[in-house]
């Protein structure tokens, strides 16, 4: 009767199981986005460039993840999703989201800094060091 029993159960503790190791590795995706995107919007904020918005937030974003940035005036906002194998090799996948927006510094132009050019000058003035 023993082994009746074993027989039935051990079937569902491998689908708990599995469902709680899918269910782990989506959390942990949503959670390297939300990261990901508060780093993205963080550099933005600081006046790097789209590309290196996009790098920084790439680097800790889960493998194969889309990055944008959109810049609005005075903010900016970074978007990072991924698609997550609920189990790797087999079946579907499930698709994580999440952005970040963070205000510019104050003195940034939007659109030089969207171009490339923030950053590294913030606070200088043309005529040379103070």
């Amino acid at each position: 009767m023993v082994t009746a029993e074993a027989a039935v159960v051990l079937p569902v503790l491998v689908l708990v199981l599995a469902a709680a190791l899918a269910a782990v590795s989506v959390v942990t995706a949503q959670m390297r986005c939300t990261d990901a995107a508060r780093e993205g919007a963080r550099a933005a904020a600081r006046g790097e460039s789209d590309a290196a918005v996009r790098q920084i937030a790439a680097s800790s974003a889960p493998d194969g993840s889309a990055v944008s940035v959109t810049r609005d005036g005075a903010t900016a906002t970074v978007q990072v999703s991924a698609s997550v194998a609920l189990f790797p090799g087999l079946g579907p996948s499930m698709r994580v989201t999440d952005s970040a927006t963070a205000v510019l510094e104050p003195g940034l132009d939007a659109g030089v800094s969207a171009v490339g050019g923030g950053g590294n000058n913030r606070g200088r003035d043309s005529r040379g060091p103070p």
